[in-house]
Parts: C-alpha cells; sequence; structure tokens
C-alpha cells in the first residue's frame, strides 16, 4: 500500500468521471454552510477545475483529492490542501463526505492519509482549518486526528440570520 490509502480508502487524483459528483457535492447547499460556497458551479466551471488538477500544488497552491472506497472503486468525497505556503511550510485542510457515508470513520481514515502525505511527502510543518463552533462532527474529527483549538474567530460566518464563531485548529508537526 502507498501513502494514500489503507486497507479500506484511498486518496486520489481528480478524473474527468468526477464531473457528475463534484457537481452535485459543490451545488448542494446543505454543504454551503460549513464551508465558504455560497453560490452554484457550472459544469464548465468544474471542468475546467478538474484539467487545472494536472499541475502540481506547487504552481496551484492546492490540491483536491478523491476519498474512494477501495474495493467498490466509489468516489464518496473530497479531501483538500488549500492555501498552501512552501515558504512557511503550511496549508488549510478541507474535507466533504457524501452525507451516505458520514459517521463511517471514512473521514478520520481520508484525514490519517492526508496528514502522512502533507508531513512525509510534501514536508510540511503544519496543517490548519477552520471549522463553524455548530459542526460538532468537524470539530471531533480534527481533535482525533491531532488537530489542536489555537483560537476562535467571533460571529465570523454567517448562518442564516445568524453570526456563528468559528474555531480555529492546528496540527504541527513536531
Amino acid at each position: 500500500m502507498g501513502n494514500l490509502e489503507n486497507g479500506e480508502i484511498r486518496l486520489r487524483a481528480l478524473e474527468p468521471e468526477d464531473l457528475e459528483l463534484l457537481y452535485e457535492w459543490e451545488n448542494n447547499d446543505l454543504f454551503w454552510a460549513d464551508g465558504n460556497s455560497i453560490a452554484p458551479y457550472s459544469r464548465f466551471v468544474l471542468r475546467q477545475y478538474i484539467e487545472q488538477q494536472s499541475l502540481d500544488i506547487y504552481a496551484l497552491k492546492q490540491l483536491r483529492l478523491m476519498i474512494e472506497l477501495k474495493d467498490e472503486q466509489r468516489a464518496i468525497g473530497t479531501i483538500d490542501l488549500f492555501d498552501f505556503d512552501p515558504h512557511h511550510s503550511r496549508a488549510g485542510v478541507g474535507i466533504l463526505v457524501d452525507t451516505k457515508y458520514q459517521s463511517k470513520g471514512y473521514a478520520s481514515q481520508a484525514l490519517a492519509l492526508l496528514c502522512i502525505y502533507a508531513f512525509r511527502l510534501l514536508n510540511l510543518h503544519q496543517l490548519y482549518c477552520h471549522v463553524n463552533e455548530g459542526n460538532v462532527a468537524s470539530i471531533r474529527l480534527f481533535q482525533k486526528a491531532g488537530f489542536v483549538e489555537c483560537g476562535c474567530l467571533k460571529s465570523w460566518n454567517r448562518k442564516g440570520n445568524e453570526w456563528q464563531n468559528c474555531f480555529m485548529f492546528q496540527n504541527i508537526d513536531v
């Protein structure tokens, strides 16, 4: 097994065949509250995005990988490195798992694999994420993976007519 897989899942590059899944996930407004999207994406834009992913993380400053169940060869989510900064050896992390596959441990496995990739292959010093205070599942996910809360941004994100605090987490490779 390589660095991007374990017995159950693999993290793999985007393929043109992933277009419809990305279209479904990116345009599902249920996911928007915990991300930074507030508008749908067209298939055209997503197709261009997939084509750009052939460039490496140093050129794009981001990397999106599909989370795939190995036995079924079925994509169940995405995991991202973004805001990649090679000088300061850090990147942000984002993760999305299709609702049908949540609460099964796949996000934890994907995050563990991504940490190995980021720390051992990219030689990053730290990973970070922002999680809305109401997203208890994501808070637990990142804490379980060794991320430590390092701050709170007050009234940072709007959810409907209310403001939510956003917690910042870091995982520093020592």
